[in-house]
């Protein structure tokens, strides 16, 4: 079967192994959509993981929808022909941070996952994704590409259950990305009141102005100024921080107020140091916080928001290409331009645009 091997964000490579082979308790399931996540182009976070493994390549890819094809006899829940999207980390439910709803800190969440990435034409899925709750039916209005957003729209509904964003609030959202524009989305399907966005891409601005936002400035305007005085020279309630760049972290920073909450659902690279005004937090009872991965909770919600439609993803995929095009699939991702979410596709074998 073909895979896709990641060496680094310009050595993409389109490579031929052994399609898997299940057990009795296990599922073989054909990729039909592999969505590729921001996490995917850190450089950092992957060299760091090829280190770990003693590895120089990956087969990544998480956000993925296809058919199972293959079901072991020991297998009672699914059958050959479902539809679905599958999670490639499931928590223990047992452990401490589980049981204290810190999900996906559990260490079985972190070293869970399919084989051998969602860049492959199958995937076999272990028993314990399977017992876990990390295998998901599509329901038949639910489509392939709906399917890829699952988990990062999981991601979202994570960070702001986390953050209680609800009815009334003010959001400002730092990063309008397709997790920006995810965000904005739910903020005013969980009932916030004035949602704001920033991002230094015009092209970016005018989709998240699109997709709910209120108000969108470029990123390098006095953000914490611009959002005063449109939100009744109030700070934001919620600051959701959607980008590694550290100019962001710090205008987060500049832009709590009393009471405000800032979530760095993306952070910069390790070794980073942020320079918090704790005085001044201490005295207005600022909270900072992080939101990491989603758990089946999450990827539940997640579902129920796509298959009500109320929630606009297929739009966001601004690019698909077949596995043979995943190195120009990347080089979109990377160069981060006119492109929200990128799509391959197993069995394309031309590119669509």
């Amino acid at each position: 079967m073909k895979v896709v091997r990641y060496y680094n964000n310009n050595d993409i490579r389109l490579d031929e192994i052994s399609k898997p082979s299940i057990d009795s308790e296990e599922l073989l399931v054909k990729v039909k959509k592999s969505g590729i996540c921001g996490s995917d182009i850190l450089e950092y976070y992957r060299f760091a993981k090829m280190k770990k493994l003693g590895v120089d390549n990956l087969i990544l890819g998480h956000e993925i929808a296809g058919d199972i094809v293959e079901v072991g006899n020991k297998v009672r829940k699914y059958k050959k022909g479902d539809r679905v999207f599958v999670s490639h980390h499931v928590p223990c439910f047992d452990c401490h941070y589980c049981h204290e709803g810190h999900h996906t800190a559990c260490d079985l969440l972190h070293t869970t996952n399919f084989d051998p990435g969602g860049f492959a034409e199958y995937i076999r899925i272990p028993k314990i994704n399977i017992e876990k709750k990390g295998v998901y039916v599509l329901d038949k209005a639910v489509s392939y590409e709906e399917g890829v957003f699952i988990e990062p729209f999981g991601c979202i509904c994570r960070a702001q259950r986390l953050a209680n964003v609800n009815k009334g609030l003010s959001v400002l959202i730092l990063g309008c990305g397709v997790s920006g524009i995810l965000h904005i989305q739910l903020a005013k399907l969980r009932g916030a009141g004035k949602v704001f966005a920033t991002d230094i891409n015009e092209y970016r601005l005018e989709k998240a102005k699109k997709y709910g936002a209120d108000e969108v400035f470029n990123a390098g305007d006095d953000i914490a100024k611009k959002v005063r005085e449109n939100n009744n020279y109030l700070d934001p309630d919620i600051i959701v921080v959607c980008t590694g760049a550290l100019s962001a972290a710090n205008q987060a920073l500049e832009c709590a107020g009393p009471g405000s909450k800032i979530i760095f659902f993306a952070v910069p690279e390790p070794g980073v140091k942020l320079q918090v005004p704790i005085n001044k937090y201490w005295r207005n009872e600022v909270t900072i916080m992080t939101s990491y991965g989603a758990a089946p909770e999450d990827l539940q919600e997640s579902y129920n928001w796509i298959l009500s439609k109320r929630v606009n993803v297929v739009d966001l995929i601004t690019h698909r290409f077949p596995f043979s095009k995943a190195l120009e699939a990347f080089q979109v991702v990377c160069a981060a331009k006119d492109s929200l979410k990128v799509v391959l596709e197993p069995d394309k074998h031309e590119l669509i645009d």
